[in-house]
């Protein structure tokens, strides 16, 4: 407003001056007209200015907002997929499909193709009760309402929300309703959250909004919907390649916490340059800023409760989920929540790999567990770092160090014919070459079993077997994903 005022007022001095004013205009010196005249000029280039930062302004929001429209979860999991992730009575199944839109899908075709993160194959699959509608329900607490106001203000968060019903539910929710999740959530939070941390803290962002992964995927790094948006920051495709993602048939940058989260701690800051508003920002980044845009419209405001109705409806509750989850975690305490242990190491080390090199060969020739190269490098979907390709990351386990650095020709030339023979057979998600999965596939050879030990599920053991779930379920006749501690399973032939 203020800036349409200048430009009214240098409009009225330009124009034409009344005959009284030529009189005035008449007396005065040239040398009081001349320095009349340069201010006006001056005036003129300044308000000239005002209006290509103007224009300049409108064209960046513009190009933001199409950047973040260009595909970044217009269908995304939101907190649709949170709730049904955490309390869908199918989830123990290993079969479960989320019936929202753009919820997590693992169905069996996508527990193949994601083998041995310990979220997926460590974690105890446990039936959970009751399924909730967070449109409809309404918790009760033995926490006074007064209480949890205090504890939310004590929060200082840079999101401000009132406490109402809505807010009250998502607290509840995650602090008393969800225990076992919400251990396993702390304990995968001690290793994440400090790398969430340094890349919202690089970028001067509030460093509340690492809460944001825990609603998008539940901290698992290698998440998929079924729209295809993927990893821990849950981003479709077209978005992760706009903001620098790389995404190959070796490589897939989503899966990678250090590379997606400094993309997403981007994406932020671009969306609240164009809403001015965290919660709106947030809100975009959940359905993308053309559904808020809409919502704004619509309710004629620009704050968050004014336009919550005219969300779409897997979107109402991301930001009062944030604040529900970040409740939860600043006040674990209080409800006796406890990280469960989470088998990451406490120290990595980064190399700087410029040769192929296969998880296998490091994990055979020094002893690294290749499940342990999955958890910290899980953006290789292949077990393959292509580092022909241009120089990669590798994260070890800090103890391992020195035992690389001392072997690296070894690790880099063992087995390296077999392990590099095609580029269709090796990798995790493609049939392995070895002589065992040859004959696997052709029947010949003696079978090969495995005895099911506590806390193992299909995923992980077909990993830890160079197999697929699949195979193992046909082998053995499995119509569903559950075993037993004890269990005799066929896991292929030699």
């Amino acid at each position: 407003m203020k800036k349409l005022t200048i430009i009214c007022a240098a409009l009225l001095l330009l124009s034409p001056l009344p005959a009284a004013a030529d009189m005035q205009l008449d007396r005065k010196t040239r040398k009081q007209l001349e320095r009349e005249n340069v201010q006006l000029r001056q005036r003129l280039e300044e308000i000239q200015q005002e209006l290509e930062t103007i224009k300049s302004d409108a064209q960046e929001r513009d190009s933001l907002q199409k950047q973040l429209d260009g595909g970044r979860f217009q269908e995304a999991a939101g907190m649709g997929a949170a709730v049904d992730y955490f309390d869908s009575p199918t989830y123990g199944g290993g079969d479960y499909v989320d019936d929202q839109q753009g919820g997590l899908d693992y169905t069996d075709d996508v527990t193949d193709s994601l083998l041995s993160i310990w979220y997926l194959h460590r974690q105890i699959r446990e039936n959970p009760q009751s399924e909730y509608n967070m449109d409809s329900v309404h918790f009760s607490s033995g926490v006074p309402d007064q209480v949890l106001i205090e504890r939310l203000q004590k929060m200082n968060s840079f999101i401000q929300l009132p406490y109402n019903e809505t807010v009250k539910n998502y607290m509840v929710l995650y602090s008393e309703k969800m225990p076992t999740r919400m251990g396993q959530i702390l304990g995968l939070a001690q290793y994440y959250m400090p790398i969430f941390e340094e890349a919202f803290r690089k970028y001067g962002l509030p460093l509340e909004l690492k809460y944001m992964a825990i609603i998008e995927s539940a901290l698992n790094p290698v998440a998929v919907s079924r729209v295809g948006a993927t990893g821990m920051w849950q981003f479709m495709h077209s978005t992760a390649r706009n903001y620098g993602l790389r995404i190959d048939s070796y490589i897939d940058d989503r899966m990678d916490p250090v590379a997606s989260v400094d993309a997403a701690a981007r994406y932020l800051r671009d969306a609240y340059r164009i809403f001015g508003d965290w919660s709106l920002a947030i809100s975009s980044y959940n359905c993308g800023s053309g559904n808020v845009n809409k919502a704004i419209k619509r309710a004629g405001r620009r704050d968050f409760w004014s336009i919550y109705p005219h969300l779409p409806r897997e979107t109402r509750g991301y930001v009062p989920a944030m604040v529900g989850a970040m409740y939860a975690i600043n006040y674990a305490k209080e409800y006796g929540l406890e990280p469960a242990p989470v088998q990451m190491p406490a120290h990595i080390d980064t190399f700087m790999i410029n040769r192929n090199l296969h998880f296998r060969q490091i994990s055979e020739v020094i002893g690294v567990p290749i499940d342990d190269l999955r958890d910290l490098n899980p953006q290789y979907y292949k077990d393959i770092v292509p580092g022909n390709q241009g120089e990669q990351i590798l994260r070890l386990p800090f103890n391992y160090s020195n035992a690389f650095l001392d072997s690296q020709d070894t690790i880099y030339n063992y087995k390296a014919a077999e392990m590099f023979s095609g580029s269709v057979d090796v990798g995790r998600n493609s049939r392995p070459t070895s002589t065992a999965s040859r004959q696997q596939a052709s029947g010949g050879g003696q079978w090969v079993y495995y005895k099911v030990k506590r806390g193992d599920n299909l995923g992980k053991i077909a990993a830890r077997n160079h197999t697929t779930v699949k195979n193992i379920k046909s082998w053995n006749g499995l119509k569903s994903d559950r075993i037993r501690e004890g269990q005799r399973l066929k896991v292929g032939k030699r």
